[in-house]
C-alpha cells in the first residue's frame, strides 16, 4: 500500500478475518438446502458456554479490525453485531435457529472489507488501469 506504482497489498488482518467468518459462519453447507453454518451455530449448541466461546472468537475478528486501523464507528458496529449474535444465541432453541440466519462475524468482515476498499480505492483503481494497459500493449504485440 506505499506508492502509485506498487501493488496494493490486502492486509493479514483482513485475510485472517475472512478465514475465521467463512469457518464460523459457513464452513459447512446444511444437505438438501442452501443454508450454510459454521462453528458459531455447531458450538453455540453447547448452552451458555458455547455462545460464550464463539464470542470471543467474535472479538478476536474485531481486534484485527482494530489493528487494521478501522475508525472508532466502525468497531463499535461490529461490537454490536457480536453481542447481538451472543445475546440471541444464549436463547434456548431460537437462538440455534437465528445462528444459521445471523451471520455476526460475516457482517464484521465485510465492515472490514468495506473500509479497505474506500481507503485503497485510489490505489486500486490506479493499479487496475496500469494492469489493463500493460494488457491492451501486449495484445499489440
Amino acid at each position: 500500500m506505499s506508492d502509485e506504482n506498487s501493488n496494493v497489498v490486502v492486509p493479514d488482518e483482513l485475510l485472517l478475518a475472512q478465514r475465521i467468518a467463512n469457518l464460523t459462519d459457513t464452513a459447512v453447507r446444511i444437505p438438501f438446502t442452501r443454508l450454510k453454518v459454521g462453528l458459531d451455530f455447531l458450538i453455540g449448541l453447547i448452552p451458555g458456554i458455547g455462545d460464550t466461546i464463539m464470542l470471543g472468537v467474535s472479538i478476536s475478528i474485531i481486534v484485527l479490525g482494530k489493528r487494521m486501523g478501522l475508525p472508532k464507528s466502525h468497531l463499535t458496529r461490529m461490537i454490536r453485531n457480536s453481542f447481538i449474535d451472543y445475546l440471541l444465541g444464549l436463547i434456548p432453541i431460537v437462538g440455534d435457529i437465528i445462528d444459521i440466519f445471523y451471520k455476526a462475524n460475516k457482517a464484521n468482515v465485510r465492515i472490514m472489507e468495506t473500509y479497505w476498499l474506500q481507503e485503497n480505492r485510489h490505489l486500486l483503481s490506479s493499479q487496475t488501469q496500469q494492469q489493463l494497459e500493460e494488457w491492451e500493449n501486449s495484445k499489440g504485440k
